[in-house]
């Protein structure tokens, strides 16, 4: 804003200005624009990679391994015994002794929805047991277009 110096003379001469010059403010509105749709795309590369197959080392299979299976018909084993959901974890307790260190397997079938799974492994977290492996088909027989719907080398 402009003021009025001086006491006397042309009132007209160094009257206040009521407008308010928006060029500058348009300069640094365009300036600052420009620089951010350059710097946009920048922020957001996505650089193509093809990262390698992740293959985890085998780790030896216990003496007796404690496989819970989960078929098509979302009925639940423990080895060969089938149990009820809610029979579970009692049943579990009986196979490990209650000893909740004890890696379980789970193996479901493919069509089992993945819900299902998580609810299976939800009961075995509320019952304590925390050690819990998926088991699936090793690497070379996934790749053949007919997988062995059970794989040999499991109980």
């Amino acid at each position: 804003m402009g003021a009025q110096l001086g006491g006397g003379g042309n009132d007209d001469e160094f009257a206040e200005a009521h407008e308010i010059n928006i060029t500058p403010f348009i300069d640094v509105m365009l300036v600052l624009l420009i620089i951010f749709m350059v710097a946009a795309p920048l922020s957001t590369v996505d650089i193509p990679v093809e990262l390698p197959v992740a293959v985890a080392h085998h780790q030896p299979r216990p003496e007796k391994p404690i496989f819970i299976t989960i078929q098509k018909d979302l009925s639940i084993s423990i080895g060969e015994d089938k149990v009820t959901r809610e029979g579970l974890v009692q049943k579990i307790d009986l196979v490990t002794r209650i000893n909740r260190e004890t890696r379980l397997f789970l193996r479901g079938d493919m069509t089992v929805p993945y819900g299902e799974m998580v609810r299976l492994m939800n009961l075995l977290r509320v019952g304590g047991y925390l050690k819990i492996g998926l088991v699936g088909i090793d690497e070379g027989g996934a790749a053949s277009a007919q997988a062995p719907a059970h794989d040999p080398r499991l109980p």
